[in-house]
């Protein structure tokens, strides 16, 4: 493997050659080439959800995003739970407000990190999924964790993480704690 890439982060979106000695040069893996084939800014999307692996990969997006001067997208989601029968769910403000907080926080951090990083933040009311693939267009990079606040601890990849991967536009780079198995 690339020695530059360091452990716990997968990237995807490169042919496997590309994944040992860097795109087709020998360049650093970590520093991809832009989508836009070099013109207009560079641009790092990345998903948050208040989780802890989410805050690792806004960490890693921050530094990635400050090294290759790229302006660093913070994506967070929210959507209306599906109910059934008579039950009544929370006010649909809860769910918004909170979504805002978690950006808000994500944004604090990576401020933290990267004091001179150029930072947007925007809050969907939509499935985090399909809101990270349409952010995906004209990215350089987005980054996920490997699992956020599903129910399935047991699981590798979440479904978020699973379902960019396969769609986002795009190379994508799914951050994964040193517990998964990295050494």
């Amino acid at each position: 493997l690339n020695p530059r890439v360091p452990m716990g982060v997968g990237i995807v979106g490169y042919s496997a050659q590309e994944a040992v000695r860097g795109p087709g040069r020998g360049e650093d893996m970590t520093t991809p080439p832009t989508q836009s084939g070099g013109a207009g800014p560079r641009r790092v999307v990345v998903g948050v959800d208040g989780s802890e692996r989410s805050t690792q990969a806004l960490e890693w997006a921050a530094h990635q995003a400050a090294r290759t001067g790229a302006l660093l997208d913070v994506v967070s989601c929210w959507v209306f739970p599906a109910t059934m029968g008579y039950v009544v769910p929370p006010a649909i403000g809860d769910y918004e407000a909170s979504a805002q907080t978690v950006a808000g926080q994500a944004v604090a951090r990576a401020q933290e990190l990267a004091p001179d990083l150029t930072i947007r933040s925007r809050t969907e009311e939509r499935a985090p999924a399909l809101a990270l693939v349409e952010a995906s267009q004209g990215a350089d990079l987005l980054v996920l964790g490997s699992r956020g606040l599903g129910g399935f601890k047991s699981l590798m990849l979440g479904s978020v993480s699973q379902h960019c991967a396969h769609h986002a536009r795009c190379p994508v780079v799914i951050v994964r704690p040193a517990e998964d198995g990295a050494e």
